[in-house]
Parts: C-alpha cells; structure tokens; sequence
C-alpha cells in the first residue's frame, strides 16, 4: 500500500499553504539539476506516464524532498503560471525556454523564494521581470484579491489538511514517557477527544498541541504540517510518522506475542513494525514484497525500530505455498494489496487532471489481482484471521472483492464487526458489509481508507476498541497453548516444498531468497520425513504479480 508512508517524510509539511523551504543550502549549480528534473517531471505528467508521487520516487535525483516539494508548487500554480507565460508572450520573446521549464522558472521568479539559478536562465527571466509582475498584477486586480495564495483555483484550496499523526513505537518506548519527553520539548497534551467531538477537536489544535487518539492509544495527533524529522524521538525510531487509517489494519487484527503472521505485501514496512509492537517482538511476521527498493527501505525502517522478530521476504506472497512447513502454522494475514490509492488525500490528482481517469478496465484488473491475493491469504490451513485493507474509494477494489471471497469461502469465514464505535462504515451492498469500515479526509480526517477483517468461524473473538489487556489475553490463549495445537496440527502431515523462482514475481537476481532482518536465512528447501501427501493435489496456481511501480507506489502512509 504504501508510497505515501515513504514519500510523507519527504515532503515539507503540507502540499497546501505552506511554502516549500527546499531553496536551504543548495548551490546554483544544484538548483539547475533541479528546474531540470522538474521540467522533465512535468512533461511525463503531461504526456500522462506516471503519477507524481511514482515519478519522484523514480527520479534519480537525490534530494526528493526539494523534488517533490518544487513540483507539488508549481503544479498547485500551474493554471495561473501558464496564463501569465501567456499574456506576456515569454515563449516567444525567448525561444530557447521551453515550456516545463518556463513554468518552473516563472514559479519561483514570483510565487517561490526566486531564482536560484546564473546564466541563460536567470537573464532571460529578469529581461521579462516587469512584464512577468505586470501580470501577476492585473490577475489579482480582474480577481478582486490581495494575495497570492488568493489565486489557487478552488479545487486546490479546498483539498483537507489532514493531522500529523504519530504513532509510539512501544517496542523502544511507552506511551507515557513518549508524551513526558513531548512536554519536556515544549509540546502540550489537549484533553483525550471523545468519539463523537474527535473531529472538532483535532481541527481546533494549535500549533505545539496534541492529543492521544480516541480509537488506537498508541496514536498521537498533532496539527498538520508539524514538523519530525528533526526530532530525536523520530531519529531513535521512538516515533513513527504513519497515518491513522494505516494503522487500523494491524489494530484490528491483534496479532498476540508469539503468533506466527504473514504480511503479504510489507513494504515500506509500517504495518510490520505496528504489528511487531503489538506482538512485544514475541513470535514471527514473514514480511513479503517484490520490490528490491521497497524492501530496502523496509529494512532500514526496521532496523529503526528495533524490529527483530520479521523476516523480510524478497519474492510474492503469491508464490508462498500455504502446505511448506515455514507457513503452515499461520494464525494471522495482514493483505494491504497494490491498489488504485484513490483515497490518499495528498495524491494531487487534482493538479494533473488524473482525479477519476482510473478506467474501468484498470479497475478490474486491480480487483481480480486483490480477490486471487485474498483467496490465498484465506487458503492458509490454520489461519484465524486475515485483514484486508486498501486505500482505495472504489467498491470494486473494496466491498465487491470481500462479499467475492465470503462467497467463495462460505461457511468458513464471517467479518468480525470491527471499530463498532466507528461511524463510517461498509457501503451496503451485501449482508455483512457494515462491518467494515471505511475511512476519508472528510469525515474522518484520515487518507481515504477500507479495512475488513475476516475470521474463521471456528473463532468467536470480539475485536477489542482498545487493548486494555495483553494481546493474548484479548484472544483468551496463551503462547504454550498455540504451540501444542500447531504440533498436533502439524503430525503425520509433511510437505516436501521449496519456493519456485518465477522471472515475474521476484525481482532480478534475487531468486525470491529470504532474508532475516538480523540476516539469518531459512533454507529454501524443508524436508520433513513420515509424511502423506494430501489426497488432492493442488492446483498450480497460475503466475501472478503485484501491479507496477506507479501503482504500487500509492500504497502504505498511509
């Protein structure tokens, strides 16, 4: 799910009203690379290959947070830049300027810090200087405004600021003495919001206020744009910078210490860490992902952390078979799938004309990868729970795949009515659909967010609003308990597995191996003896891969 957990840290502040302090220490010489790369960006955005956050991530320039913070500017004036490179004739009095660049060049001449850049660049643009602010000018004049900011098209000003959220990494730290060190750094605790006032009350926070979050204790919420990444309690790995509805799946879920757990599509890793706090570091998460830069990512956070008990898969959960002796003792599935990320609130589709140009074609190819990963996370043999989520708006990515797999699995699993407390729920289109929730910028000041938790009929466990008590005591089992069933489980059934190689599911030259986060490694191949095979032999499932880069890439922030 998540480029957006990746890129938030990248970003400064807000994409809306606030202006973007990349211009700090960088030389003319990288100011140039950099109108350059935003020039190029531009185009592909225009010529329709990428996504902003997708192609910023790609970029090979080094510093993405002056990247994205100087596209994700110029892209909110861009109407407003184009009519003034218009009015003035710029293109045409220098024809060596190019017009993404132009656009580039004439943001920071008069909406930016200005120009950071010698030569052709900065003469051109200063031998147009008066006719440029001329008509900035007789814009606000015909606009009747006074400010800049004034200008932006209402479809950019009305896009919500979402809280900064924080979450306490309780595996280094309690939340208690997470908030004494936030006070001790000048910040000030508000009154715990209740469920009905959240709302109101996170939108009314000042700057240096939080709160603790009503629904997940360990979630902090401060006002937006706040400021971490020079924050010690970020740079130990005490903090971790993730948005609520991200959180939810792992909440909900409740894997308890010692529980063996999938997560089928990790990276960038922060649903993993969630989960590993909830498991006080006690049992196993073997965390899959595809991509060789996501996963490294996703050990670097990790290791922050203080994550040890994740084994970092290099290879698709896909091809992970439910009958080899490392998985088949899973109790808990974790599925955040490659999806459409229409739900994310600072996609900036609105600035590229992309909002709602996902086809239905697209849609449904998204939905039929979702339902086959969803059938494989429910295959698993001991599994008591799966979640599934996406941050996705669409219902096929959503309701439709879930009521699919109920349907499929009848009479094995029901979805466990989650966060009961919670308003917004499942749209009704099938029986049990109120069950889930939904999450949005609007009404729940989250990313746009769909979490469903599935569960065997054999278990009858109520999924708590707030973990009061220990996670195993939440499930009414303890760790000594769960290891004598997997045993029983597990006698006179053998498997003689090993996880195939597949060009499309496992990234070149990894063979799909697997990597422990300490670096120890589990062999590929288990054999076991005294063994029968099943009487049905499984099907070979067909070959198949997470969606691409760009699609990929708007997973997580969540």
């Amino acid at each position: 799910m998540d480029l957006v957990n990746e890129l938030s840290p990248l970003a400064i502040g807000s994409v809306l009203g606030r202006v973007r302090r990349y211009s700090k220490g960088i030389t003319k010489t990288s100011s140039r690379m950099l109108y350059t790369e935003v020039a190029a960006i531009l185009l592909k955005l225009e010529n329709k290959e990428g996504t902003v956050k997708s192609l910023v991530y790609n970029s090979p320039h080094k510093n993405k947070r002056q990247l994205y913070a100087l596209l994700c500017e110029t892209l909110k004036y861009g109407s407003i830049i184009d009519d003034i490179i218009t009015s003035t004739q710029l293109l045409k009095r220098e024809k060596f300027l190019k017009k993404h660049m132009a656009q580039v060049l004439v943001y920071e001449q008069l909406f930016g810090k200005g120009l950071q850049v010698g030569g052709k660049y900065r003469g051109a643009l200063n031998r147009n200087k008066t006719a440029l602010h001329a008509a900035l000018v007789r814009l606000k004049v015909r606009s009747k405004v006074s400010k800049n900011e004034d200008l932006l098209p209402d479809i950019v000003k009305s896009q919500v600021s979402l809280p900064r959220y924080v979450r306490v990494n309780t595996l280094k730290i309690t939340v208690e003495a997470a908030i004494k060190k936030l006070k001790q750094a000048g910040c000030s605790l508000a009154d715990k919001p209740s469920v009905e006032n959240f709302a109101s009350t996170v939108s009314a926070l000042e700057p240096g206020q939080f709160v603790q979050d009503p629904h997940i204790p360990a979630l902090l919420m401060f006002p937006p744009g706040t400021g971490f990444h020079d924050n010690q309690l970020y740079k130990s790995g005490e903090i971790i910078l993730q948005d609520k509805a991200s959180c939810i799946p792992a909440h909900v879920l409740a894997p308890p210490p010692g529980a063996l757990v999938i997560d089928a599509c990790a990276a960038p890793g922060n649903k993993t860490s969630h989960m590993t706090s909830l498991m006080q570091n006690k049992g196993k998460i073997f965390a899959f992902d595809i991509d060789s830069k996501r996963l490294a990512t996703m050990r670097s956070l990790t290791r922050r952390a203080g994550v040890s008990c994740a084994q970092l898969v290099h290879g698709s959960f896909l091809d992970c078979d439910p009958g080899d002796p490392r998985y088949s003792g899973v109790e808990y599935v974790l599925l955040d799938p490659s999806c459409s990320g229409s739900g994310i609130a600072s996609r900036l589709d609105h600035l590229t004309d992309e909002e709602g140009s996902i086809s239905t074609e697209r849609l449904e190819s998204l939905a039929q990868f979702q339902l086959a990963a969803l059938r494989h996370a429910l295959s698993f043999p001991t599994v008591r729970r799966v979640a599934y989520s996406t941050c996705s708006v669409h219902r096929q990515e959503n309701e439709d795949v879930v009521q699919a797999a109920l349907q499929e699995n009848e009479g094995k699993y029901h979805l466990q009515h989650i966060l009961p407390t919670w308003r917004h729920r499942g749209t009704n289109t099938f029986p049990q659909a109120d069950r889930c929730v939904r999450a949005s910028p609007e009404q729940d000041l989250t990313n746009g967010f769909f979490v469903a938790l599935f569960e065997n009929n054999s278990e009858r466990v109520d999924v708590k609003e707030e973990q009061t008590t220990s996670p195993d005591a939440e499930l009414g089992e303890n760790a000594s308990v769960r290891k004598k069933r997997r045993r029983k489980r597990k006698k006179n059934v053998s498997v003689e597995t090993k996880m195939e190689d597949k060009e499309t599911c496992a990234a070149p030259g990894t063979n799909g191996k697997e990597e422990l986060v300490n670096n120890e490694c589990l062999p590929q191949k288990v054999q076991t003896k005294n063994i029968s095979r099943p009487k049905k032999r499984r099907k070979k499932r067909k070959q198949e891969t997470r969606m691409p880069e760009e699609e990929a890439s708007s997973k997580a922030m969540i």
